[in-house]
This record gives structure tokens, C-alpha cells and sequence, in this order.
């Protein structure tokens, strides 16, 4: 493998100005994601067709020229399956690459299959076997091994040669702006987290829980978030989900109470152990007129089976009549996502500031008009405008 290693400023600079002048480049980033919250980058690649580069983020401190290579609006970055490179780039360095061609949603669009494999994409295309043996390497020890070095560097090589013949084919059923919106919409979601207060929502079986069991897996999930984000640990590793869950049904008064919680970490009651039963303590003190409604769930809207029937129905005329995979129209998640939206107070994608994936981006085109005709959802026009 022909590539150079960029451990300073100035070589740094003098790749991203001369990468500038392409139309296209492909990225791609390695990094170590363990008992982090955030992504920890460990090696960016790019390849702009003359020169392919693995730039070490660990020997560099001045990321200016990339950040500004990343936004060139006149450069085509070319990733696959790009969702946690966005998120790596977001942390690191509070851009997000753009314009992005991810060559994986390309290859669903137009009919290749769906979530492809770099590997598989790699063979259908180009007839190259890639070697996937260092996916699972420490990318932030160092010096970092030439196999290390040839499997990252490949990963840039072969996207870099399939760009073309794959941009070809979007562009022959005219979906190129598509490919563009998607990955911008998603970008505009990882960049906006969650609101603290809204966590809750998103745990696993927190229907079953009273108004009051809810009022302290609000907290408590509300306390995990903000610890998580404020140590960069996994979420896990502060206190795991279903414990979350235990204590808000148990409400705990004492640290044997909390010990004696099946599936309760001896170490988690050691280092949180004050603050979880502060939590439920403080709860105990609201008066019952404060308690939040308990979690609704779908399952439980008489409408729902046929409202959600009716919007596959809709999304599977789409996806005929656009030649689009139907699980790239509207997955049941982005089915169920709207349904909330809709019918639901409580919703998370409400609380973030964005809209259902149905409403967003190159589907909105596609679904609004019609959607607003399903009277289950009450949708007018208005409200739909007035969201957007």
C-alpha cells in the first residue's frame, strides 16, 4: 500500500489544500468506542485520488485546515455507513462533513440491497476480497502495525474506486439529491442531543411503571445522561438500564435495600449509591398533583394497527412507484416514529426540535400530502407546516 502517515500541522495543511481542489474524496475514521459515551478517534483516512493519506489525530493539534476541507461545499466526501464517523467527527472537532455521498444508502437506493457491508459492496463492485482482521484493533496504541496501516488505508483505496460507477447509477434514476439529504438530515440529528428530561422515554418497559415510579426513572435517567456526558463514560457503566428501571419500581430507602436489587452492581451502589437514593428520597417529597403521566405506548391506541397498516400501505406504493426498497421508505421504527408524534404529548423526537423521518428531508416530498389524507394521524397541513 502507497500512503503517508501525517503526524504535523503543516503536512496536514498542505494534503487538505491540495485535496481541496478535488471533486471528490473518500474518508473514513478509526476509532476505539469501549466504555466512552463518545467516540475516542484513533485515525482519519482519506484518499483524494492522487494521494492517500492516514492522519494521526494523537501527534496533531491543529485541525483547522481539515475542519474547513470537511465543509468545502465544492468537495464530495465520499464514506460508508457514515453514522458514527458523523458522530466521530462531531465530537472531536464540532463539524460534520458535508456534502456526503455514503456509498452504503446509495447502493440501497437503487436497488443493490440493503445496509451493505463495506466488504460485500467492495466485492460486488470491484471483485476485491478486503480482509476485515484488524476491525477490532486498539486504533489508539502506538506506533500502530503496517497490517493496521494496510487495512485502514484500503478502506479509502477501494471507496475511492467505487464512487464513480455507484454515483453513476444514482444519478441515472435521478436520486442523487437523495443521497446528499439523507445524510444531511441525519447529520442534523446527531447533532442534537436529547434534552435531559426526556431520557426516560426512550428506556425499555418504562410503560409498566406508575406516574410516581415514572417521576423517579425521569430523574434518575435525567442524573445517568448527565454523568455519562460529563465523565464521557458509557451509559452502562454508570449504572445499567434495567437497574434504572428496578429502582424506580423498588424506590429503595437504604443502600442494603439497593444491594439487595437483583442484578445490582456491588460497584454501582458503591460510587452512585448516594446519589440514587438522594434521587428517590427527593421524589418522595412531590406531591401526587406533580407526578408526570404514566408512558403511554402504541400498542395500547386503538387505532394503531390500522393507522400504522395504512402508512406502510403508503410507504410500500412509494417505494414501488420510485423504484426504492420499502425498508428505505419507512421502516416500522420510522412508521412508529411519526405514529408518536402524532398522537403522543410525550415524545421525544418532538422534544430534540425535529420532525418524524417521514416528514423530514427527501420523504417529506413523497409522504406529506398524502400522510395529511389519513385522518387517524390529524395531520392538517397546518400543523405540518408549523413543525417544519
Amino acid at each position: 500500500m502507497q500512503y503517508n502517515f501525517i503526524t504535523s500541522n503543516q503536512a496536514l495543511a498542505d494534503f487538505c489544500q491540495q485535496a481541496s481542489q478535488a471533486e471528490a474524496i473518500a474518508v473514513d475514521t478509526e476509532f476505539v468506542r469501549t466504555r466512552t459515551l463518545y467516540p475516542q478517534l484513533g485515525l482519519i483516512q482519506i484518499y483524494d485520488g492522487k494521494q492517500l493519506v492516514l492522519v494521526d489525530p494523537l501527534s496533531i493539534d491543529d485541525f483547522s485546515s481539515l475542519t474547513e476541507l470537511l465543509t468545502n461545499p465544492n468537495v464530495v466526501k465520499v464514506l460508508h455507513s457514515c453514522s458514527e464517523d458523523l458522530e466521530t467527527f462531531w465530537h472531536a472537532f464540532k463539524v460534520m462533513p458535508s456534502p456526503i455521498f455514503d456509498s452504503q444508502f446509495a447502493a440501497s437506493i437503487v436497488g443493490m440491497g440493503p445496509a451493505l457491508g463495506y466488504a460485500k459492496l467492495v466485492k460486488i463492485m470491484l471483485d476485491v476480497t478486503v480482509d476485515k482482521g484488524e476491525s477490532r484493533t486498539d486504533w489508539l496504541a502506538r506506533p500502530l502495525r503496517d497490517e493496521q496501516c494496510d487495512y485502514a488505508a484500503k478502506d479509502v483505496l477501494y471507496l475511492f474506486q467505487l464512487y464513480p460507477e455507484l454515483k453513476a447509477r444514482v444519478e441515472e434514476q435521478n436520486k442523487l439529491p437523495w443521497v446528499y439529504a439523507e445524510i444531511a438530515h441525519l447529520a442534523a440529528k446527531k447533532q442534537t442531543p436529547i434534552p435531559l428530561d426526556s431520557v426516560y422515554l426512550t428506556i425499555k418497559n418504562n410503560w409498566k411503571l406508575s406516574s410516581k415510579a415514572v417521576l423517579i426513572l425521569k430523574k434518575l435517567t435525567a442524573w445517568r445522561t448527565s454523568t455519562a456526558r460529563q465523565r464521557d463514560m458509557a451509559l452502562n457503566f454508570v449504572v445499567r438500564e434495567e437497574n434504572l428501571l428496578s429502582i424506580a419500581t423498588l424506590q429503595p430507602s437504604s443502600k442494603n435495600e439497593l444491594r439487595s436489587i437483583q442484578g445490582m452492581n456491588p460497584h454501582e451502589v458503591r460510587i452512585h449509591g448516594d446519589a440514587l437514593l438522594a434521587i428517590v428520597a427527593d421524589c418522595q417529597k412531590v406531591s401526587e398533583e406533580a407526578y408526570p403521566p404514566r408512558v403511554k405506548r402504541l400498542n395500547d391506541i386503538e387505532e394503531y394497527k390500522n393507522t400504522a397498516a395504512s402508512v406502510k400501505r403508503l410507504c410500500l406504493n412509494m417505494a414501488e412507484k420510485h423504484a426504492i426498497p420499502p425498508e428505505l421508505v419507512g421502516s416500522k421504527k420510522q412508521i412508529n416514529q411519526l405514529l408518536k408524534w402524532c398522537w403522543f404529548s410525550q415524545d421525544e423526537t418532538r422534544d430534540m426540535g425535529l420532525q418524524p423521518d417521514l416528514l423530514s428531508s427527501w420523504r417529506r416530498a413523497l409522504f406529506v400530502d398524502e400522510l395529511v389524507k389519513i385522518d387517524a394521524l390529524n395531520l392538517s397541513s397546518e400543523r405540518v407546516e408549523e413543525n417544519s
